[in-house]
């Protein structure tokens, strides 16, 4: 025990020299306990992190100037219960902000401080941003006011407007008129934050930037206000004048338009709201005022578009004046809206027949025919049904479905609307026994939806032949074959015969004998079979262990499933045995709860993890010494998808492509040398080289370095995320290369 702390504080003391390196941590920053404060630093400000990644646990919001001592705890005792590190700094970089505080603090519950670390630092007046630096902890940021002194500033800043323009004898502004609002804070106050303006009594507050022109001829008044950087607004001041139009013998009134636009129904009705736009132009002294009314209402000042959302038929009246005072006819324009209609928020109505002849227990001889059907009665109308036999992918359902192989079978089926309204999905279980047709003899059992050949997609679909068997059942390409020449061999005997009885077509022929080719099956380095390490059995699941936090539960049907029964981050490993290269197959498949998605991943090549120094976190035995190809299927949140390796090449949802939740996904992980390859349902979706000992990018605080990334064999686990990331795996083996 001794040992190991040892070797903790000199492993936190190289990850913080590490860390100071890569600009993740500021080397002047004081990590150990203050002292008793000085009468210059009584000012303590603290901030807390825990398990959350998106927020302080708790932050300072307010400040006054002058030394301060700063804490940061990120321990147990303030809710971390993960070890997540996490960091405090102080953002230099934007203007807005003051960049006088170089402060970076990482803290976790594990370092030689226990995750309480302390700085003496000089605030000074104004606004100071903080944030967490690790990767995916964005939202952990806020500002901390700075006010001068010991007290705080509560004294509001002055502001004051002056007119400027070409004036007539009796004071009016001609053409038009500037505005230019002017604001200072009090001498030792925290300083003008902003401005702000509103044209009459009755316009909205508008951030100023620039001097306020305004050209329209009549009264105006332009009213005016204050911010400090303590939230302190000065009294509401006003500037008043008068603009009169330049001297003009224009007599002409201006053109007017108007249109109306939005959503409209087949009648020509605008669904729910109509918009109208009214326009003008004078070629003479030009436009004044655009006014518009609604029926018979009074007049108004029109500025921006007129949106009109009461159901029924209504005229929009318009008009313009000109800087002369010529006033254009009134116009108008006419139009109904309506109401929206409800929308389909009900799933169709799903039922399902299973057709057969049965035997005195019930059970189907030779075949069941189940028939499913879909009614939207009320709504938009079904667009599809789905069905899955026995857990396997959502297939289009089209014709009914004849399910001829003798056991037990679990048929789900749904429908989903015009709308995308899903009806929840059901079951139908029955059992089909051998009748005077005995079961197809298939050399595999193999029911993906195309001809997959080794790792390459022909694109053909995977048809049931006249045997009863389907295309890849047939292909055998998880057999071990002495030659390339002996496995196209027996491909084209497959083959010749589907094509004769028409299973295929030409075209289908030849992508399938180009797969074969390209899959490289029966060349040297690929003759020795895969071994399975999972089979659905409980002896091969046996032989799994489970490390740090979560688990792995197996299901009735033989599969995995992550954080069903035990929450946190941990890890289950195949302890048997170290691959060098390889060729790791599987199945996943998203199994979370809710609209929520899976987040898992498998690890490979990491070394022995008992006994190791990370021991007290064995799942981080794989996450920094190996590396974790992602299972994420998410949208939004972490950047790295499915296919990616963590920390090292990233793959967008696009580049990997997305199933929908509850679909088994095909996995392959082939390793050569420091190359890794990633297919998802037989197609390459990454390739990584780490031959140069590539490191994280971008850098994780957490990342002891290069060397352990470039093992040349270690072991392999799947990891458990949480309770809400839910994944399940089957059918795991392994060959080596």
């Amino acid at each position: 025990m001794i040992r190991r702390r040892r070797q903790r504080r000199v492993w936190t003391a190289l990850l913080a020299v590490l860390l100071v390196m890569l600009g993740l941590q500021s080397a002047p920053v004081a990590v150990g306990q203050p002292d008793a404060p000085t009468a210059s630093a009584a000012q303590v400000l603290t901030w807390t992190a825990g398990d959350d990644i998106t927020k302080y646990g708790s932050a300072p919001t307010t400040a006054v100037a002058g030394t301060t001592t700063i804490v940061f705890e990120n321990s147990t005792a303030t809710g971390n219960t993960t070890g997540m590190p996490h960091t405090l700094t102080f953002d230099t970089s934007d203007p807005e902000f003051n960049s006088d505080v170089q402060l970076n603090i990482l803290a976790n519950p594990n370092d030689d401080q226990g995750g309480r670390h302390t700085a003496e630092v000089t605030l000074t007046p104004g606004r100071y941003r903080y944030y967490c630096t690790i990767p995916g902890h964005g939202q952990m940021q806020g500002i901390l006011v700075v006010t001068e002194g010991s007290g705080q500033d509560t004294t509001p800043p002055e502001a004051s407007a002056h007119v400027s323009g070409t004036q007539n004898a009796q004071g009016q502004y001609v053409g038009s008129a500037s505005v230019a609002v002017h604001a200072t804070d009090n001498e030792g106050g925290s300083g003008v934050d902003r401005v702000e303006y509103a044209v009459g009594d009755a316009g909205a507050w508008t951030p100023y930037t620039t001097p306020v022109v305004v050209d329209q001829v009549g009264d105006h008044k332009i009213r005016y206000r204050a911010f400090d950087k303590a939230g302190n607004v000065s009294a509401e001041k006003s500037a008043a004048f008068t603009v009169v139009a330049p001297p003009t013998d224009d007599k002409a009134p201006p053109e007017t338009s108007a249109t109306v636009s939005g959503e409209r129904n087949p009648d020509g009705s605008y669904i729910d709201m109509a918009t109208v736009t009214v326009s003008a132009s004078d070629t003479g002294s030009g436009v004044n005022t655009i006014e518009y009314a609604i029926g018979s209402g009074a007049w108004q000042a029109y500025t921006a578009p007129v949106m009109v959302h009461q159901v029924g038929t209504h005229t929009v009246r318009y008009r313009a004046t000109d800087k002369a005072g010529n006033v254009a006819a009134e116009k108008n324009v006419q139009f109904t809206v309506v109401a929206a209609p409800q929308p389909d928020t009900t799933p169709p109505v799903t039922g399902v027949t299973v057709e057969g002849t049965k035997n005195s227990d019930g059970a189907y001889i030779g075949n069941a025919k189940v028939t499913v059907s879909a009614t939207d009665a009320h709504g938009s109308g079904v667009d599809r049904i789905e069905y899955s036999i026995d857990g396997g992918p959502y297939l289009a359902y089209t014709n009914p479905v004849v399910v001829d192989r003798a056991g037990t079978h679990t048929l789900a089926y749904r429908a989903t609307d015009k709308a995308g309204n899903t009806s929840a999905a059901r079951t139908v279980t029955f059992t089909v026994v051998t009748g005077q047709v005995p079961a197809p003899n298939c050399p595999e059992f193999d029911e993906r939806l195309t001809v997959i050949v080794g790792t390459v997609d022909s694109g053909v679909p995977n048809r049931l032949t006249n045997s009863r068997c389907r295309i890849n059942e047939l292909i055998e390409d998880e057999k071990e074959w002495t030659s390339q020449a002996l496995f196209l061999k027996h491909v084209k005997t497959v083959l010749d015969k589907l094509l004769k009885d028409g299973v295929v077509d030409q075209r289908e022929y030849n992508a399938v004998r180009e797969a074969a080719r390209e899959s490289g099956i029966g060349k040297p380095g690929q003759t020795e079979g895969y071994r399975t390490i999972l089979d659905g059995s409980a002896e091969s699941f046996a032989k799994w262990q489970q490390v740090g936090g979560g688990s792995f539960a197996q299901n009735a049907d033989g599969t995995i499933t992550s954080g069903t029964t035990k929450p946190g981050l941990g890890m289950l490993w195949f302890p048997q045995r170290k691959y060098g290269d390889f060729s790791l197959r599987l199945q996943w498949r998203d199994d979370a709860p809710g609209t929520g998605n899976a987040n898992s991943g498998v690890f490979v090549r990491f070394p022995w993890v008992h006994d190791h120094p990370e021991e007290s976190r064995p799942e981080w035995v794989a996450i920094k010494y190996g590396h974790e190809v992602q299972v994420l299927d998410r949208p939004d949140g972490d950047m790295y998808k499915t296919g990616s390796v963590y920390g090292f090449d990233r793959v967008g949802l696009a580049g990997a492509g997305v199933t929908q939740k509850g679909t088994w996904n095909d996995y392959e992980i082939r390793v050569v040398d420091q190359h890794y390859a990633v297919y998802r349902n037989g197609v390459l979706i990454n390739e990584f080289d780490n031959s140069g000992g590539q490191d994280f990018t971008p850098p994780r605080s957490d990342d002891p370095g290069t060397d352990g990334r470039r093992f040349a064999s270690g072991y392999i686990g799947l990891q458990v995320h949480g309770t809400t990331d839910v994944v399940s795996y089957r059918d795991i083996r392994v060959k080596e290369l």
